[in-house]
């Protein structure tokens, strides 16, 4: 039975690492469930933001750029905008999105 001290990665040249950028994924979206909550559009806007937000989680990527780039119309960005909201992962003002800490901190 293999356990977690045995786990060797399958491409041990492309382990993933940390990167010094700003980008990164809380694991507590899927762990306290925020992925439930979304559909998949409103996810992949998300990972968008997240991908390219700075340090604050601020990005001005326009509405029309945004859906340019994930291949959806304007009002499935507006769409999606309102599903992150609600579900208080993002804030929006124009032109500035934000990406918001999840309730609690980073853990």
């Amino acid at each position: 039975m293999m356990t977690c001290k045995d786990k060797e990665p399958v491409c041990r040249d492309r382990v993933r690492r940390v990167p010094r950028g700003f980008g990164w994924v809380d694991h507590r979206l899927v762990r306290e469930h925020y992925v439930e909550h979304c559909s998949h559009r409103a996810l992949a806007l998300y990972l968008f933001l997240v991908t390219v937000a700075d340090a604050e989680g601020l990005s001005w990527w326009s509405e029309r750029s945004l859906a340019a780039r994930l291949g959806m119309e304007t009002d499935r960005v507006r769409q999606a905008r309102a599903e992150l909201e609600a579900a208080d992962l993002v804030a929006y003002e124009y032109p500035v999105w934000q990406v918001l800490d999840l309730k609690g901190g980073a853990q």
